[in-house]
């Protein structure tokens, strides 16, 4: 319950106790009395609507109030005559409050009311920021003079940018005579011809090997004999078995016709 709706009923309960000759009474006595009745009104209002509800109707009438009442068991002629008694006393109407104000921090329109086919008891449309749609990207330029104003500002931050790059990595000018190069010039020294930096990478290490046509044919036989023989040791400290050792070839016709024209002469 509202705490406007609680200090009504406190006034009330309290109203009824002057009226009944009590000049004081406790806060745990006036608490107890204020919640049975709270109870009571309460109750009287869900079985009001569940007579309504069980009619087939959406309001209460007056005459669902009287069906509450007497399934209590309470006396309905009595209500009149109370209501009538002489030296009654009114409780006085709650003060409007201030409407809360509204901050427009998120609101994206304006508030909208209650359709006609929405009862008027239930809660209104939150704000319209909830549940109107916006988007959450702008939308591409396409205008030509936007688009080429925005080329020529790209074209311009490349060229400044590969200008400072230039300055800091590659020989500067200075304009003026000091130590510190505060604004520096890209030196004027350009290469003969210019595209000899393109054909010679400097970043790459070439390894060019010794020209075999330079060396003599003994050293190149010799250089032979040396690898076969470091291979045949390589093979021979990997296999140990001599049936599984790969096959020697013969060596050359050449060696062999050599060797039978020394044997024919001597």
């Amino acid at each position: 319950m509202n705490s406007v709706h609680r200090k009504l009923l406190v006034t009330s309960v309290s109203s009824l106790l002057l009226e009944l000759g009590f000049d004081s009474a406790e806060n745990g006595a006036l608490e107890t009395l204020t919640e049975m009745l709270q109870s009571f009104l309460t109750e009287v209002g869900n079985s009001s609507r569940a007579c309504c509800e069980l009619a087939g109707r959406t309001e209460p009438l007056v005459g669902d109030v009287i069906l509450a009442l007497v399934n209590m068991g309470f006396e309905v002629g009595a209500i009149e005559a109370h209501a009538r008694r002489p030296g009654h006393s009114t409780v006085p109407a709650p003060v409007p409050s201030n409407p809360l104000k509204q901050l427009s921090i998120l609101q994206a329109g304006v508030k909208q009311s209650h359709p006609p086919h929405i009862p008027a008891h239930l809660p209104p449309f939150p704000d319209p920021h909830a549940y109107i749609r916006t988007p959450t990207h702008k939308q591409p330029v396409t205008e030509y003079e936007a688009i080429r104003e925005k080329s020529a500002a790209q074209k311009r931050d490349l060229e400044r940018a590969l200008n400072r790059f230039i300055a800091k990595t590659g020989e500067t000018d200075s304009l003026f005579l000091s130590q510190d190069n505060i604004f520096p010039l890209i030196a004027s020294k350009p290469n003969f011809p210019p595209y000899l930096n393109a054909l010679l990478p400097k970043d790459q290490v070439f390894e060019f090997e010794e020209d075999d046509s330079n060396r003599s044919p003994q050293r190149k036989k010799k250089d032979g004999v040396k690898e076969e023989e470091e291979a045949n040791k390589a093979e021979n400290d990997i296999i140990d078995n001599p049936y599984l050792r790969p096959v020697k070839l013969p060596p050359n016709k050449l060696k062999i016709k050599g060797l039978t024209q020394c044997t024919l002469t001597t």
